[in-house]
């Protein structure tokens, strides 16, 4: 099949084998295969990075911690204009500074942390509005 990747589901732990299939993905979990759409599943896509391992281009531009952890530093204030890989701000988490990169071009919609801020997961820490080449 594709790719192997965890999953939790309802708080349980899966490994799982995943495939694009057009805008859906075939997924295998302990021998039943499953067909899964994921609304809006065309605003984001796995990409190949130059190393060759997976990474998740998130399109909508929105950028949050997938784990709870302190911002260090940040380098971006709103309305500034931005290019795919800058740095945005440095978050610790887990005992490691993470450079947190811009997943697109654009300009900067909204800031909702200051440095010495602690974040939650999953909340929007910075919110870029695409530029016309990234919303291609």
């Amino acid at each position: 099949m594709g790719e192997k990747r965890k999953v939790t589901v309802d708080g349980e732990e899966f490994e799982v084998d995943v495939e694009r299939e057009g805008d859906a993905w075939n997924v295998r979990v302990g021998g039943r295969e499953f067909l899964i759409q994921v609304e809006g599943g065309g605003s984001s896509e796995i990409t190949r990075g130059s190393t060759g391992r997976s990474r998740r281009r998130n399109l909508s531009g929105t950028i949050s911690s997938s784990i709870p952890g302190k911002v260090v530093s940040l380098h971006v204030a709103k309305g500034d204009r931005v290019k795919e890989g800058d740095v945005l701000l440095i978050l610790e988490a887990m005992k490691m500074q993470n450079e947190i990169q811009a997943p697109i071009s654009g300009t900067v919609g909204e800031v909702n942390c200051e440095s010495g801020d602690s974040v939650g997961a999953n909340v929007p820490l910075v919110i870029i509005e695409p530029s016309d080449e990234s919303a291609s």
